[in-house]
């Protein structure tokens, strides 16, 4: 529990603003004071059972409030660098969405104003607070299955976003197997030295034609050694596939799918068992709480933060690469980074 209250504005009030205001709401010593968004016009029924004290269009309102301590930016990529900003300069600790920005430019400049104003900033990367995931990755860091050889890991959507959605997305590496890169670090406790992409638009040939792809296998090469495989696509029929694999020369740690439950039923038609939760809503939702209760607590504690700005350059510097190597067909080295200090 938190020792002294914490008081929060949102920025963004999308599908994934609207989750952090209700995971808010619900902790104790935590305040939801304002939620920002330029929609404001459509969230009157949600505002009123929302928890939140206020609701504006300007973010710069919670900005200018010494009253708040903190602020999540969960706007869209192409504000988040100008918001960053001007937060870390008026003192407000920073919970950014991923990704931090589509240019590496814009990124590091945000990171010497943030590091230059001392304030906390946690990147988004939820997946490292799942219970599974953090249990795996404690293994492979532990020595418990050897040294990792392989590192496999499956994330398939249950349906494919909007065309104006992807759009303005950044694409599937930067939008969605960005959460991947992240976690192939987290896991393999090493930097992904080189990537080399196959993809195409196999669910909505519609995406190919603006640009981007729905579908991809990406090969990793870990500075320890290892190698790695992600497969993406945006559609698995069956619902929310997430999967993950640590081979090591001493044995395997496997993640599979959550499901509404572990029944198995037999009968003389064959074996039943429930498909995977929907969609990332409800596949991870314990671990969107626990990394906002670890951020709030590096603010109380002043300690690190556990998912640091590091982790949100490095994660954007592997989508980049694998945007190259898809469009190069050739492998792809990482830009790797010196130590970063930063609260």
């Amino acid at each position: 529990m938190l020792e002294k209250e914490i008081i929060v504005g949102v920025i963004g009030a999308g599908r994934i603003g609207k989750l952090h205001v209700s995971n808010l709401k619900n902790l104790p010593n935590v305040r939801v004071k304002t939620v920002s968004d330029v929609f404001i016009d459509h969230l009157g029924e949600w505002f009123e059972t929302s928890g939140a004290e206020q609701l504006t269009k300007s973010y710069q309102d919670i900005l200018n409030d010494p009253e708040i301590d903190a602020i999540f930016i969960c706007s869209p990529t192409n504000t988040h660098i100008e918001i960053i900003k001007e937060a870390a300069i008026t003192g407000k600790h920073i919970f950014c969405e991923k990704p931090i920005s589509f240019s590496d430019k814009e990124t590091m400049e945000a990171f010497e104003v943030v590091k230059k104003a001392g304030v906390k900033f946690q990147i988004g990367f939820n997946r490292r607070f799942d219970r599974n995931y953090s249990k795996v990755q404690g293994l492979v860091e532990a020595k418990e299955i050897g040294d990792l050889h392989i590192l496999k890991i499956t994330s398939r959507d249950p349906e494919p976003p909007s065309l104006e959605y992807v759009s303005t997305s950044g694409g599937l590496f930067m939008d969605m197997a960005i959460h991947d890169f992240d976690m192939a670090r987290f896991v393999s406790g090493s930097e992904v030295e080189e990537v080399f992409v196959q993809g195409a638009s196999l669910v909505n040939p519609e995406i190919g034609k603006i640009g981007d792809i729905d579908t991809a296998i990406i090969s990793l090469k870990f500075a320890n050694g290892a190698i790695g495989v992600i497969d993406n696509s945006r559609q698995a029929a069956y619902g929310y596939d997430q999967r993950l694999e640590a081979f090591g020369s001493k044995g395997s740690a496997n993640v599979k799918n959550e499901t509404e439950s572990r029944v198995e039923f037999l009968s003389k038609d064959g074996v039943k068992e429930d498909k995977p939760l929907h969609f990332f809503l409800e596949r991870y939702n314990d671990a969107y709480i626990k990394e906002v209760i670890e951020f709030f607590e590096a603010i109380t504690n002043d300690s690190e933060v556990s998912c640091t700005f590091k982790d949100g350059i490095m994660a954007q510097r592997i989508a980049m690469a694998a945007k190259e190597s898809l469009e190069s067909g050739k492998p792809v080295k990482v830009k790797l980074l010196e130590k970063l200090t930063i609260n």
